[in-house]
């Protein structure tokens, strides 16, 4: 136990302190004050009255911020199920996103005449600059809504969606606003803020009567999603609300599993507070939770039920599907989607609810839909009302974690074991199997594993090939046990257990905890996703990305994250290719300049390839210039210099020919562009391009080539950790446990 001690004090070192501004004042949210002069023209009453009686429409204002969310961030222990939980439904997970471009500092124009020379010295060098400007609500930069609705059931979301239309206004989309782009607040929107929303989670597990194979699926799409899942060979379903976070849902797992045994396993996020909305609509990284044996977020996705920027409530999912097992691919490969429109849409009782054929001049493609959601990114599209996810068989998890403090000597060494293990298994004798089992977030110390493994086998291996026999060495990387009801030591079950059991927050015990915690600003840059092929080229290739990245690399691809893809989701192919995902925030002009061109094929000048990960891409990224491909966008210029003469932000993650199909099907299905969160899909067209006559463009389906085949298998070939929070929980953890 002395062990788990020393690595609960240097974790508790090396967590990173949040403080926040206290707050003065304190105040209800039903009786803040709206933004004066904000759509008061309207007739908001009529919405009003639509709505269920356990809805609720707010005015708000920046008042609300100060006086609710801001304690939060006072706390000793500060928690994103506090803010989420406020009245008002304003606060955000980083004080800095409630502002344009996560930047505080005063501009009428969004930043454009700014450079981002100087936000980088504001937020890094001098963040007390920016004090003031947080306190100051007539501040041109706050970048948060006017009024707020809380939607109880889908019928709300029709409602209020119509309202916008008929009016003009653009709705902005929050279930814990736990994006680092921005995407979950805006200045003069109607937020939906979706927590009230119906919670499906808890009785929303389904076992699938396998009897039904080879029937065909019924009209309504009732029987779509176990006949999808029976094909992949899977047995369960959970249906998830589009207000629930992976707190809800992990907790419905765990529950069903200690009540029949763990039978149950699903493919999530890290952090409690984030959303299986959010973040399976940018992809999804299954670090903890298996994504290398099941594949990323959006291969769990099963059936969409959402409110569409026309206001139809529509149900949708592939109908039509093939084997696809020759050319590599672990899921069939999805030939058609489609979907059902529902008659009675101000019907507020689910049972009620009609499902029929859409009406003829429904004009939404919904293979093109179900191809743009899953991967391009949540809150441009509509409204997600549920979703059904895949569950997989249990398999027994063991987490370990290596004692940073008493053995940083070879911390190298040990980075460069967990490299290898996972993305070059050969080099230790580890076989493919083995090597999947195993995943981890970008945090140094941890290596979680679902599955058959030999962690400890090899790392005693890996260190007799570097000449180093030392038991105490060995001893340097441990399974982490606690002891369980019966007072034996056991791994926990899973990794919404072990951080359920590091939650020390005593205002919300129970409950999977968040990671990070509220702090002034989350991820700010985008983490490239490094090719396996480029890292089986050489040995050195591995040692060249851990001396230059800037954080430890997030290890959830290869594997199933290829080979899981159904071939119609939007996904880039570099997240298919790619071995970890790693950021070089302070060696960008390296990076572009020498690891980029032989990373990525470059050869043809008009199509940029895809670089960054979606999850966690902050504001600020970018690609290089325009002009030469090689060249950071540079620092000194403004941001409208950057955004005419570099790679947006959009095209460096997508890639330039999926981002042309992605926004060819953003202007069909959302026209009018009432959903236009920043940094999503189509925000940073031109107005004109917005307005294009869609008769003159070509068909979104005719912008890109069908997928190709998965990315090879592994083979022998200084920002704050956005898991400080969890390393500093899992300190206190095992401090309480050594005592």
């Amino acid at each position: 136990m002395a062990y788990f001690a020393v690595a609960a004090r240097f974790l508790l070192l090396a967590a990173v302190g949040i403080t926040g501004n206290p707050s003065t004042s304190t105040a209800d949210a039903a009786s803040a004050s709206p933004v004066s002069g904000w759509r008061s023209d309207l007739d908001w009453a009529a919405l009003t009255s639509k709505l269920s009686s356990s809805a609720s429409l707010i005015d708000t204002s920046y008042q609300n911020v100060i006086d609710e969310c801001g304690p939060e961030f006072s706390e000793p222990s500060p928690t994103n199920h506090a803010l989420i939980d406020q009245p008002s439904g304003m606060c955000l997970p980083h004080k800095y996103l409630g502002w344009e471009m996560s930047w505080p500092r005063p501009s009428e124009n969004g930043h454009l005449n700014q450079t981002f020379a100087q936000a980088l010295t504001d937020i890094y060098v001098n963040p007390s600059d920016l004090d003031s400007f947080m306190m100051d609500p007539t501040n041109p930069s706050l970048n948060l809504p006017s009024k707020v609705l809380f939607p109880s059931v889908a019928s709300d979301v029709v409602a209020a969606v119509n309202f916008a239309k008929k009016h003009s206004l653009e709705i902005s989309v929050k279930n814990s606003g736990h994006s680092y782009q921005g995407a979950s607040s805006k200045k003069n929107t109607l937020l939906l803020n979706m927590n009230r929303y119906t919670h499906y989670a808890p009785t929303g597990i389904t076992d699938c009567d396998a009897s039904i194979l080879g029937t065909t699926v019924a009209e309504d799409l009732s029987t779509q999603p176990c006949l999808l899942s029976l094909a992949k060979n899977k047995s369960s379903l959970i249906r998830v609300g589009g207000g629930e976070n992976f707190d809800k849902v992990y907790r419905a797992v765990i529950a069903a599993n200690e009540e029949e045994g763990y039978k149950y396993h699903v493919v999530g996020g890290a952090a409690g507070t984030v959303s299986p909305m959010g973040w399976s609509w940018q992809g999804g990284l299954g670090g903890t939770t298996g994504g290398r044996l099941y594949g990323f977020g959006v291969d769990q996705v099963v059936q969409l039920e959402m409110v569409l920027p026309n206001g139809v409530h529509v149900k949708f999912g592939p109908t039509e599907w093939e084997d696809a097992s020759a050319e590599g691919f672990t899921v069939p490969r999805t030939k058609v989607v489609s979907g059902v429109c529902r008659s009675n849409p101000d019907e507020q009782d689910e049972e009620k609810w009609i499902w029929e054929r859409c009406p003829e001049d429904f004009d939404i493609d919904f293979n093109d839909l179900f191809f743009a959601i899953r991967g391009g990114g949540g809150g441009t599209w509509g409204v997600v009302t549920s979703v059904f996810l895949q569950l997989h068989d249990y398999l027994p998890f063991s987490p370990y974690f290596f004692n940073l403090e008493e053995c940083s000597a070879i911390a190298p060494q040990f980075a460069e074991f967990k490299a290898q293990y996972i993305s070059a298994p050969s080099l230790l004798n580890v076989t493919k199997e083995h090597s999947l089992a195993c995943g981890s977030p970008d945090v140094f110390m941890l290596l979680m594993c679902i599955g058959e493994e030999d962690v400890m086998q090899a790392w005693t291996r890996f260190l007799d090939l570097n000449n180093s026999t030392d038991p105490a060495k060995v001893a340097c990387l441990s399974k982490l046990v606690h002891e369980n009801n019966e007072g034996v030591m056991e791994s926990p079950k899973g990794w919404a257990e072990v951080m359920m059991l590091i939650n020390t927050n005593d205002r919300f015990p129970g409950k999977v905890p968040d990671a990070p915690t509220p702090s002034p600003i989350g991820s700010l840059f985008g983490g490239v996703l490094v090719p396996q092929s480029w890292l089986d080229e050489s040995e050195e290739n591995i040692k060249t990305v851990l001396e230059h990245a800037t954080n430890t690399p997030y290890y959830a691809f290869g594997g199933a994250a290829a080979s899981g893809s159904d071939q119609a989701n939007s996904l880039s192919q570099a997240h298919r290719n790619a071995a970890f995902m790693a950021f070089f925030n302070d060696d960008y002009d390296y990076f572009w300049g020498n690891l980029f061109p032989r990373m990525f094929d470059i050869s043809d000048k008009t199509k940029f390839p895809p670089v960054f990960g979606s999850n966690h891409a902050g504001a600020f990224t970018s690609g290089p210039l325009k002009e030469d491909w090689t060249k950071t966008c540079p620092p000194e210029w403004t941001f409208e210099e950057r955004r005419e003469k570099c790679i947006s932000f959009q095209e460096a993650i997508y890639g330039t020919e999926r981002l042309a199909r992605l926004e060819a099907i953003k202007k069909v299905v959302d026209p009018q562009f009432i959903f236009n969160c920043g940094n999503c899909i189509g925000n940073n067209l031109p107005e004109a391009s917005k307005s294009q006559d869609q008769d003159d463009e070509p068909s979104p389906s005719e912008l890109e080539p069908l997928a190709a085949n998965p990315s090879d298998e592994p083979s022998g070939a200084s920002s704050m950790s956005s898991f400080a929070a969890v390393t500093s929980a899992i300190a206190v953890h095992l401090l309480i446990n050594s005592i």
